[in-house]
């Protein structure tokens, strides 16, 4: 998994990602009809197999990876921004002010 943090704000839901490695053309950053973030992409390995190398250890993630979330109504997902910088996506998702339902009195008929 790759390992994500969400703070919000006054103004904004904020998703901070770490990719260490990862160029910002790897990575996917989407919201699906249900109101769902996916940060998904794949880890390639560039390193050449050699057959004189021995490897002691690999613990570095590779392959596909992808985090969902499901936003709160008050996101506004028309409005997403994402930016990408030394291996650390941010996306922010602004947020919107929702009605509270009024209090309304209903005449009893009959």
């Amino acid at each position: 998994n790759t390992p994500t943090d969400w703070k919000e704000t006054p103004e904004a839901h904020v998703f901070i990602a770490d990719l260490p490695g990862l160029k910002k053309e790897e990575v996917k950053v989407e919201i699906d009809e249900e109101g769902v973030l996916q940060i998904s992409g794949e880890r390639i390995n560039v390193d050449k197999d050699d057959k004189n190398d021995k490897w002691h250890r690999v613990e570095r993630c590779r392959g596909k990876f992808f985090r969902r979330f499901r936003l709160p109504e008050n996101a506004r997902t028309d409005e997403i921004k994402a930016s990408m910088e030394n291996g650390v996506l941010v996306v922010t998702i602004p947020k919107q002010e929702l009605k509270k339902p009024e209090k309304k009195l209903i005449k009893i008929e009959g």
